[in-house]
């Protein structure tokens, strides 16, 4: 059971491979904050919906020095053309095997019609330009959720 973040603690760093061919991790972000957001799946309805709202505000994310970091288990293809089909503007990282939503405690097991299996709650973190967690929504509903984070962001 990976141990839960709180807020103030120090974000958990993370080497993965990103869309374009590139690796990135926090410290590719140095003196930005950035908007880690955790999600279930590629091109699913409430998955591309978050996607699509990130990417509609990323002039104001950019205007307050934030970065928008999307990770989910899809590997770097499928990430690729997620973004090819619905022209995304966020960064997608591929944790193809859960290493950093164990980190972050988005690992966790969930329920439909009645089965229970592993999968990735979503879940946002703020972190600040120091790599400091200073904001945290856990099973996140998508309507209003890209406001709420904007706003916090923008507070830092």
């Amino acid at each position: 059971m990976a141990r839960e973040i709180k807020v103030g603690a120090r974000a958990p760093d993370f080497d993965l491979p990103a869309d374009g061919d590139e690796r990135l991790g926090l410290g590719a972000f140095k003196g930005q904050s950035v908007v880690l957001y955790f999600y279930p799946k590629d091109d699913t309805a409430g998955c591309t919906k978050e996607a699509i709202g990130f990417t509609a505000a990323r002039d104001q994310f950019a205007k307050i020095g934030a970065a928008v970091v999307g990770v989910s288990r899809d590997s770097v293809k499928t990430h690729e053309k997620f973004i090819k089909k619905h022209d995304l503007g966020v960064r997608l990282v591929a944790d193809e095997d859960d290493a950093l939503c164990r980190k972050y405690g988005v690992w966790v097991e969930k329920s439909m019609y009645g089965r229970k299996y592993m999968g990735i709650e979503r879940a946002t973190y703020l972190i600040d330009a120091k790599g400091v967690v200073r904001n945290i929504w856990r099973k996140v509903k998508v309507p209003g959720h890209v406001e709420a984070v904007l706003e916090a962001a923008t507070a830092l």
